[in-house]
């Protein structure tokens, strides 16, 4: 396999994962142009092999020796206290001459900068950008390229392109072209911390995205038949838009799977190299994939292929519902089973030794499966055998689906594409010769990466008498390249005349044009660096620091309400500050109103939905037209909205370490911080030691927002709807949860934007640590309600006053809002897990 190069249409960067040494190397040698992998710590896959920093070096010399550049993702949030060690990890990560380094914290971006002014940096998909402000936003921060949320359809790219085009503030962008599909957005998914204490910022994602709900309208369970996987979206796939993914100008291609076996990367690495190959040398408008390419990458992995949200928002394709975990090809249903033999009416090939499973409906039981012994066709029909005691056909149902899993001989095939010594996947290079007789032949070699190498003969051209070196004869010898990670591409003979040089002279020069060339590919980047730099040199409120945080100031309570009844409760409750955030923003008015005709000394605060994309920015007028004391700051658009006003930073900020506070609170003037929600007790007291503790507020009591996603529940499951467009909008009717298998009922509500957010059904309290938050200068304590009646938000307002006011400590609240409210309240995130 080669790979080839036009000037006329510049592809993209086809970027795959490697988990381990074995992936890296599936992917080199099946055309990757990249590849990006994680370290022992600080990366969004902690459950992948991964790399050490002891393999940095040996790691980059072989990628770079086969023209493929490495990535680094170290793209969690970071807490305090390991500033210094991923300070030192990022020292190593420089000087290993890395091509870049993947981010998520914001914080992370400042030190990276703050060591080195040129070492790229790359905003990962977990820093939810969806916008021009957000590109913006990445470039302020000294990013290279960003990855957009997965979620941007391939219109709203071309708006982004254009936006930051006529803005200048144009970046390379990347986007997933494969791979699994998080149904939330990256870097807003905080359902494994609530349920487990596993944070998806911190690369322990617990997928409870992938198990069975039920779905409850008003009380009743909704029959969708064998239709459970409410949030488990199928696959992404590419492929069939990649054509207009490459009109886009889009800058790199991304593979997700760093989980994933190396048979997988090798695969789907291999059908998006030829489908770009295939785009270069046809027309662009003709291309279309081969049915084998979708074989393949069903094979590879599967839970069903689809474009995902590069067509635009269709919620009746994105999520089947029947199951969330690997099927295959499908082959087609049951229709007989007799002694022993299954027949299958087949729509797709089977052959002796594939690997099929048997789907009855019900995924999350035991499912039968096996190996096929024999294929026997029976005119439309094909009947199936299998080794004895292989099955049990008592578990095997008429009408059951079939779907295989698994092709020996197909696995055997990729296999071979990387396990061999020799290199498979080549990069060109560019031979020019130059010569007269009785000087030495000069050979000038250029690589795709513009390395070029010179080499002269040992010996002097002579005249030949019998056989001169022709042309093709000389081609022949510089490009036996076999067993070498290049081919030829281009020879070009400046020689003239009838001219001789043994073939041994020519075969040495061939030999010292590759070792020189290797040799150049192989060295490391030399990116500037810092070593006498520190993250604390950053910190421009250090003086200030902890110490002088007036601790005699009383502590106060904001509340956050959903509805305007839970409002009204407020207004008789003392509370000085409050924020609103209601489905529809129209109704802000009403609350602002409401609060100013109350003639108390209270501020009110309004809040944006928590995504902006292109072309939404009638949302925020509409939040705005509130005309409210202040916004409640939840992404980078309404960082650039609200610009004139009192904001404060909401925890989807995501700020976790003292550097991200330092950035929000000085370049936005917000008024205060939220803490992310990712912080447990300790590492908020580290936050708040080494930050000014005034310019915090600390959630103490909530239901965690637990999925934030594009998908609607509402609409896929109450509707026979796409999209807001023709869903009737049952969200505005009904009152909905999901039960889970434990039998707890999270609550679902949808934004101005349609998109949805479940909230887990057990508030969760920090009421336990508040005494000791306070004692560290902490002022700002937010409860926030969902769907708690008024009775219900006076008494727990009560009990938190109480708490405040020191008449009552944490665990007496806890037992008091747990037994007497039955809110079903739980020791929340602040607990150390």
């Amino acid at each position: 396999m080669t790979v080839t190069t036009t000037p006329t249409l510049k592809l993209p960067e086809l970027l795959a994962p490697a988990g381990n040494w074995e992936c890296a190397k599936a992917a080199v040698e099946n055309g990757a142009d990249a590849i990006y992998f994680g370290l022992e710590k600080f990366n969004a896959r902690m459950r992948a092999e991964n790399f050490t920093a002891a393999d940095l070096p040996e790691l980059m010399e072989f990628l770079h020796l086969r023209g493929v550049k490495g990535y680094i993702t170290l793209n969690t949030l970071i807490f305090p206290q390991e500033l210094t060690e991923a300070q030192q990890y990022l020292k190593t990560i420089i000087s290993a001459g890395v091509d870049a380094v993947i981010v998520q914290d914001v914080g992370i971006c400042r030190l990276i900068r703050h060591l080195s002014p040129d070492f790229p940096i790359h905003a990962s998909t977990q820093m939810t950008i969806t916008s021009a402000a957000g590109v913006q936003f990445a470039k302020s921060l000294g990013c290279q390229l960003v990855v957009l949320a997965r979620e941007c359809s391939i219109l709203e790219i071309n708006k982004i392109q254009a936006q930051i085009l006529s803005k200048n503030t144009a970046l390379p962008l990347e986007v997933f072209v494969h791979g699994a599909l998080c149904v939330a957005y990256s870097g807003q998914c905080l359902t494994s911390e609530a349920l487990g204490g596993r944070s998806a910022n911190r690369g322990e994602c617990a997928q409870a995205c992938r198990m069975p709900y039920d779905l409850i309208t008003n009380g009743e369970v909704v029959n969708l038949g064998n239709r459970k996987y409410l949030l488990s979206p199928q696959d992404l796939a590419g492929l069939e838009v990649l054509p207009e993914l490459v009109k886009s100008g889009i800058t790199s291609l991304k593979i997700e799977g760093r989980l994933k076996a190396p048979e997988y990367v090798a695969n789907v690495t291999r059908v998006y190299r030829q489908a770009l190959n295939q785009i270069i040398k046809t027309h662009i408008e003709t291309f279309s994939h081969r049915e084998k390419d979708q074989y393949d990458l069903e094979m590879a992995f599967s839970r069903g292929l689809y474009t995902g949200w590069f067509e635009g928002i269709n919620n009746q394709e994105l999520v089947h519902g029947r199951f969330g975990k690997k099927r295959g090809v499908y082959l087609g249903e049951v229709t007989r089973i007799r002694n022993a033999e299954i027949t299958v009416k087949l729509a797709a090939p089977v052959k002796p030794g594939d690997g099929i499973v048997f789907d009855c409906g019900h995924p999350e039981r035991k499912e039968e499966g096996g190996r096929i012994y024999a294929v026997i066709k029976n005119g439309q029909d094909t009947i199936l055998t299998f080794g004895k005691n292989d099955l049990n056909f008592h578990s095997i149902h008429i009408g059951d689906k079939v779907w295989k899993t698994n092709d020996p001989e197909l696995d055997k095939q990729i296999r071979q594409s990387y396990t061999g010594e020799n290199p498979q996947f080549t990069r060109p290079i560019n031979i020019e010769v130059y010569g007269e007789i009785g000087e030495k032949l000069i050979a000038i070699c250029r690589d795709e990466l513009s390395n070029i190498v010179q080499v002269e003969s040992a010996i002097f051209i002579v005249e030949a008498h019998t056989k001169p070196l022709s042309k093709e004869r000389l081609k022949e010898q510089f490009g036996r390249l076999g067993n070498t990670p290049f081919h030829l591409d281009t020879f070009i003979n400046h020689l003239n005349g009838n001219i001789m040089l043994p073939v041994s002279e020519l075969n040495r020069m061939r030999r010292e044009i590759v070792s020189k060339l290797e040799e150049l590919r192989s060295k490391p980047k030399l990116w500037q660096l810092n070593h006498h730099a520190k993250w604390q040199d950053l910190i421009i409120s250090k003086s200030t620091i902890s110490k002088s945080t007036d601790v005699s100031a009383s502590p106060t309570l904001i509340v956050l309400v959903r509805n305007i009844a839970q409002l009204q409760a407020v207004l008789t409750a003392n509370i000085k500050t409050i924020y609103c955030e209601f489905e529809d923003p129209r109704n802000y008015k009403a609350a602002v109103k409401m609060v100013r005709e109350s003639q108390a000394e209270i501020s009110i605060f309004v809040t944006p939905p928590r995504i902006t994309k292109p072309g939404e920015t009638w949302i925020l007028k509409q939040v705005h037209a509130s005309q409210a004391d202040g916004y409640l700051i939840r992404n980078y658009d309404q960082l650039e909205y609200f610009t004139t006003e009192r904001c404060i930073g909401d925890f989807s900020l995501n700020i976790a370490n003292p550097l991200t506070a330092d950035y929000f609170k000085n370049r936005f003037n917000l008024e205060r911080l939220t803490a992310s929600y990712d912080l447990n007790i300790n590492q908020l007291q580290h936050l708040i030691t080494n930050y000014p503790a005034s310019n915090f507020e600390v959630t103490i009591h909530q239901h965690i927002p637990m999925f934030h996603m594009e998908h609607c529940v509402f609409c896929a499951f109450l509707s026979t709807g796409t999209d807001y467009t023709n869903c009737g909008r049952p969200c505005e009717t009904q009152a909905v949860t999901i039960r889970d298998r434990v039998g707890s009922e999270h609550i679902l509500k949808a934004d101005a934007g349609c998109r949805n957010t479940v909230y887990n059904s057990t508030a969760q309290t920090g009421a336990e640590y508040v005494q000791r938050l306070i004692e560290l200068g902490l002022q700002h304590f937010r409860i926030e309600f969902v769907n708690e009646t008024p009775e219900q938000v006076q008494k727990t307002i009560q009990s938190y006053q109480k708490l405040l006011q020191g008449e009552i400590i944490g665990s007496q609240l806890w037992r008091e809002l747990k037994l007497q409210n039955q809110l079903g309240v739980t020791r929340g995130a602040l607990g150390i897990m």
